[in-house]
């Protein structure tokens, strides 16, 4: 599986922006797809992830701001980011999980105030 990570860019404290995560391969539908971020200075974090069903799980910093979707049609998942804050800087990687891990690159995001 290789992923491809897009959508990134430089953004006013509130504004938007959609990350796109296009995956290859066959199957895409049974893996769980997800966003980690990392910003400067601190650990890997989990963001969002969707599993093979539609379930989705959060990190409670994102709750309400952000919604992760997934189209099994485009082998596409997608990161809406809404109300932006500087604390939301980083750069995000995209992953697909079933049996082993894959990760795509990373995307930068950066809110400035």
């Amino acid at each position: 599986v290789q992923l491809q990570a897009s959508g990134g860019g430089l953004v006013q404290v509130g504004g938007s922006l959609r990350l796109s995560c296009a995956g290859s391969g066959s199957m895409f539908s049974i893996y769980t797809m997800g966003w980690y971020r990392q910003a400067p200075g601190k650990q890997r974090e989990l963001v969002a992830q969707i599993t093979s069903g539609g379930t989705t799980t959060y990190a409670d910093s994102v709750k309400g701001r952000f919604t992760i979707s997934r189209d099994n049609a485009k082998n596409t998942v997608y990161l809406q980011m809404n109300s932006l804050e500087p604390e939301d800087t980083g750069d995000y990687f995209c992953y697909a999980s079933y049996q082993y891990v894959y990760w795509g690159q990373g995307t930068q995001v950066t809110v400035s105030s």
